[in-house]
């Protein structure tokens, strides 16, 4: 994930209509995590986000709900993936980003706020702010993205070594855990960046945006051990990370693409199968799984940010 505008763009306020091609006829599978099968319903591979939004972060849970942040000024927008209509369930504020994103079984959304180094707890369903938590300093430091992990939600900081385990729920301290092993730093660059439990459930895969390494995380201890990949040198570009079983798909976003690795029990070697392009891909940053589709939000980082900017979010099938 890249860092955000400091400038704030106006929340629009239209609603968002439905866009991109509907498939003929698509039968969605029982997604990740007990999601309920979407029906033989034709839903829309692509819908817009209101012009201005600066995605980044997209969750989906077990209902067929996307949340999406803004980078403008912290909001969270809710697509419905049925029809691609939407709405601003959080209104954010000023000087706020909302990044990486992950949904709880108990709607509770885990944002991460970027460059002001805290993280979010927000209700889902009704947009407040259950809990917040300031997780470094203001300066010098990148809160960028989120997995879900036993009793605690893990943030990633792209700019320190460090992963930050914030209680699930809306009591509890947090932890810092510091990076070890294999890991090194680089210094000015997006390091730590996207995040996913690892097969054993009970590590994390981190995606080292440069130089383009993913690692396998201990949360016991903070050793790294670097994943050696198979098939191909690096995953130059990496952003957002989704596991399914032992296969992960890496979103290399101004690479424009996902690679799709298959992981051994361990998480010690990633093996390409292959690689998932689409003309519609303009910087995908992030993705999110719903039955057989994953849904990437272009971030257009290579386009003007401006107020008037377009934006939206795309499906693949897996």
């Amino acid at each position: 994930m890249t860092k955000p505008t400091p400038s704030r763009l106006p929340r629009p306020s239209r609603r968002a209509l439905l866009g991109g091609a509907a498939l003929a006829a698509v039968t969605l599978a029982t997604g990740a995590g007990g999601a309920r099968a979407a029906g033989p319903a034709a839903w829309p591979d692509a819908f817009p986000l209101p012009d201005g939004w600066l995605p980044e972060g997209i969750a989906i849970g077990e209902r067929p709900y996307a949340y999406l942040g803004s980078r403008a000024d912290g909001a969270v927008y809710r697509a419905d993936l049925r029809t691609g209509e939407g709405r601003v369930v959080h209104a954010g504020g000023a000087g706020l980003a909302a990044l990486g994103l992950r949904v709880d079984r108990d709607g509770l959304l885990y944002v991460a706020g970027g460059g002001d180094g805290s993280a979010r707890v927000i209700d889902s369903r009704t947009g407040e702010v259950v809990a917040a938590h300031q997780l470094t300093g203001t300066s010098g430091h990148f809160v960028n993205d989120v997995a879900l992990l036993g009793d605690r939600a893990w943030f990633t900081d792209s700019f320190d070594a460090v992963l930050y385990g914030v209680p699930r729920g809306r009591g509890g301290s947090v932890r810092a855990l510091p990076l070890s092993g294999d890991w090194t730093q680089t210094p000015d660059a997006i390091n730590a960046n996207g995040v996913v439990t690892a097969p054993d459930g009970r590590g994390l895969i981190v995606v080292r945006m440069v130089p383009g390494e993913l690692y396998h995380v201990s949360l016991a201890t903070g050793a790294a051990r670097r994943i050696t990949l198979v098939g191909a040198e690096d995953v130059v570009h990496g952003d957002g990370l989704v596991r399914v079983g032992r296969t992960l798909y890496v979103v290399q976003n101004r690479s424009n693409l996902v690679s799709v690795w298959d992981l051994d029990p361990r998480a010690a070697t990633a093996v390409l199968r292959r690689t998932i392009t689409d003309p519609r891909f303009d910087v995908p940053a992030t993705a999110a799984r719903f039955g057989g589709r994953l849904y990437l939000v272009n971030a257009r980082f290579t386009s003007p940010q401006t107020p008037q900017t377009a934006f939206n979010a795309v499906a693949v099938p897996l």
